[in-house]
């Protein structure tokens, strides 16, 4: 496959682990926002390199946005899905129905806004 296929460079950078669950995480914030420590809590097993990877990778595809607080000390760093990110959360919604259709049927994510993943 041409690595400047659209397929190719999409699944390049959301077939990385913890892609996906970053963006959920994100979804489910609502507020509009949610900070490092936050996201760091709420994905058990992340170490700090690989989130900081993946914050840069998302905000470099221009799926979250990174808003800087310097009146603040330490620095706050807040991160929001873009509108291209919350566009990208109907394709996890589609991903996961199809999972629950064809692979892995769960009891917990039976509805389609289950109180697990918010979606």
């Amino acid at each position: 496959m041409d690595k400047e296929c659209t397929i190719y460079r999409t699944a390049d950078f959301i077939g990385k682990r913890w892609t996906l669950l970053i963006l959920l995480e994100l979804y489910k914030g609502r507020s509009g926002s949610r900070r490092y420590s936050e996201l760091k809590n709420s994905l058990p097993g992340i170490t700090p390199k690989i989130l900081s990877a993946r914050l840069k990778e998302l905000e470099k595809e221009k799926l979250i946005r990174k808003d800087i607080d310097t009146a603040s000390f330490p620095v706050r760093c807040d991160y929001s899905l873009t509108q291209s990110g919350e566009d990208f959360i109907k394709i996890i919604k589609d991903m996961k129905k199809w999972a629950i259709r064809w692979k892995y049927p769960s009891k917990a994510c039976e509805s389609t806004n289950c109180r697990q993943c918010e979606i």
